[in-house]
This record gives structure tokens, sequence and C-alpha cells, in this order.
């Protein structure tokens, strides 16, 4: 990277020496035997931890340990994972930038790297919320595994500067061919099944251009990847804090991330799919400088989420909950009437998972359209 590292340090992720030393720490914490005895369990209880305290690079650590812990999420929690597009990654000159829809905090980025790792392609950097830090043993394990720190949480002026900051930072990486870099196309997971792109994303990766609106575009090499979950990690959660922000500030308790982390790992999650889009054309993006300001973010917005929406895999419970949401069949040719008995059943099993008080009519409306969602965003987009 061409930058000086030190003006980076605070952001960036941990170099080979730093994951070394962190990891070594990790090794110490009265967890790591127990999830030992999961990804490892042929082998003894302090295998990870010997192998935690002998790592010497973030590449040991990636081909050691992460890539058979997400082996085993999808081994134990998934049904089938699929996945495609993989020769457009490998027809990019260079490294890009992948904006991905955002539905688990840690799977999404996660299952992107083990498709990456399957097909002996370099990892990306990711770019991940600082409010995921606080525990220290957290902060230490995942910035060993390319994490950016994303900061949140601060004033107008502080968030300016530290979206320059991060800014540069995703250029240089990018464009210097040190790493490509994966980052949520939104702040924060979707609550509601609809994959839209912050505008204000966009802008802030222009703020570290120095060329015109093209080239500077043009540099990143923006993939568009979209993941596909049948059973939505933490769904019953993310209805649950839709429906209580409704009448009043939604505010998160201290471990709050965490246990969504964890239940995103430990939920069954049916089908997952994974579909990498077309990188954004030159076209696209000239067509797009030919706009106004706040028009030509616009326009790239809709294309990335023009690939997102339609690279999105639709399961049986998407037409399912988009049918009963609408009160029609229109969509009862994907399933039977077993599937939507399981469904309600699965449905009914998750309203039970939180507060009795909640308006449950109001809670099951707002689960069924995490669902049905995407399948009325696809006819949006085929409609404009």
């Amino acid at each position: 990277m061409t930058e000086n590292n030190s003006i980076f340090s605070d952001i960036a992720p941990y170099n080979d020496e730093e994951a070394s030393a962190a990891l070594a720490k990790v090794a110490e914490h009265p967890a790591v035997p127990w999830v030992s005895k999961f990804i490892f369990s042929n082998q003894p209880e302090t295998y990870l931890r010997d192998i935690l305290r002998s790592i010497h690079s973030v590449d040991e650590f990636q081909s050691l340990v992460m890539s058979y812990a997400i082996e085993w999420v999808i081994n134990n929690t998934v049904h089938n994972f699929s996945y495609d597009g993989i020769s457009k990654l490998q027809a990019i000159k260079g490294k890009y930038l992948a904006m991905s829809n955002h539905r688990d905090i840690i799977l999404d980025p996660a299952f992107t790297q083990i498709v990456l790792h399957r097909n002996k392609m370099p990892l990306t950097q990711i770019a991940v919320g600082d409010n995921l830090l606080k525990d220290k043993s957290v902060e230490l394990l995942i910035r060993s595994n390319r994490m950016i720190k994303v900061i949140r949480g601060i004033s107008a002026r502080e968030l300016y500067l530290s979206s320059q900051l991060l800014s540069r930072y995703i250029r240089e990486t990018v464009t210097s061919g040190d790493s490509s870099v994966w980052i949520a196309q939104r702040q924060g997971r979707t609550k509601d099944g609809i994959d839209i792109t912050e505008q204000g994303l966009l802008k802030m990766f222009d703020m570290s251009g120095t060329k015109d609106f093209v080239e500077n575009f043009m540099e990143l090499n923006i993939v568009p990847l979209s993941i596909s979950y049948e059973y939505e990690p933490c769904d019953i959660l993310k209805a649950r804090e839709v429906l209580i922000s409704r009448t009043q500030k939604y505010v998160k308790t201290d471990h709050e991330d965490l246990q969504s982390i964890m239940l995103g790992i430990k939920q069954q999650k049916g089908n997952v799919h994974l579909n990498i889009g077309d990188p954004l054309t030159e076209e696209e993006i000239r067509e797009a400088s030919h706009c106004t300001k706040n028009d030509r973010y616009q326009e790239i917005r809709h294309a990335v989420d023009r690939r997102v929406i339609n690279g999105y895999k639709l399961w049986k419970t998407n037409y399912i909950a988009y049918d009963l949401v609408n009160g029609t069949d229109k969509y009862s040719d994907n399933y039977d009437k077993a599937d939507v008995e399981a469904f309600l059943a699965y449905t009914a099993a998750q309203m039970e998972k939180v507060e009795p008080y909640l308006d449950k009519a109001q809670l099951r409306d707002i689960f069924l359209r995490i669902y049905s969602n995407p399948v009325l965003s696809k006819e949006e987009f085929s409609c404009s």
C-alpha cells in the first residue's frame, strides 16, 4: 500500500505479526476448548488452543482455522450451499470491491470467503462495524481475520473524518493490488427483506478519488454480491426490533450483537446461495457521470441494486410468505400444501421466542414480510 500504514493503524486488519500475538491471547479464552470440540470433533479439546498459539500469519489462520469453522457451519446448519458467478471474479484484472446485501452479521462475508477459498482465490478484507468490537477477545479474533474497522456512533464531524479515512483505506487497498475488500451495501442488516444500497456509502467511496467521477469508480472494480437464505438468520429478532421501533427508539443491550452472531451461526438456515454479479461497467458509470451530483450516486445505486435483486435466489419460504401476505395463490406452483404447513409451523414456533406482551398479529405480519419482500423486489425491478 502506498500510504503510510500508520495513518490506517486503528482501522486496518492486523498484519501477520499482530495477528500471531493476538491469536495467542485468544487461545487462552475459556471458550476455546468448547469451540474446538465442535469444529475439530476428532481431535483433543486442546487442539484449537494449540493451533492458535502456533499461528504465524493471517493466511495460516484462514487455512488452519477459519476455513474449517465455516465448513462446519455449512455442514451442520445448511441443507445445501451453492454459488455461481465465480468466473466473473476470476476475470477481473487486479483487485475489486465486493458490495453485498446484508442479512447476517458474520455469515454473509464468511460464506463469500469460503467460496474464494474453495476456488483457491485470494480472500478479501472485510469492512465491519466497530460495534462488534466491544469485547476485546472478539476484536483480537476478527482483526486477525482481515477485518477493517468501520467506526460508528460518533459526531457528524468525527463521522466525516472517519469516512474520509475509510474511503482512502479502501481505495488504496484495492488500487495498490494489496487486497480486495468486502463491504455491505448498507449499514446494519436489512430487517425487512429489502436489499437497497445506501447512497451515502457510494458518496463515501468517491471522497478519496483524485480523478474524475468515471475513473474514481472504475478503479474500484465494484462487484455486487447477493446472498439468499431459505430461513433468514435471526428472523424473529429482526421482526421484534422492527415492531418495537414503531413506538419507541430501539436500544440494543450490551451483548445483543454477539448474541445475534451466535444465533445466526447456530440457526438452521435451509438452503443458502451466493450469487456473484457482473462488475459495474464503464458505460454505466459514464452514463451516471452525466447526471447532477446526487443523481450520479443514485444511478450507481440502481446499478448495484439491480444486480443484487436479480441475483437473489427465491426459495419456497419466499413464495409462501408472499402469497400469505397478499392473500393470493400467485406463486403456488413453487410449493405444495406440506410446504405451507411446515412454514406455518416454523412461523408459529418463532413467534413464541419473544416477549408474550408483543402484538403477535403485527409481529407475524412483519415476520412474513421479511420473507415476502424479496419476491416483491423482483417484481418491482422487472417492471422498472
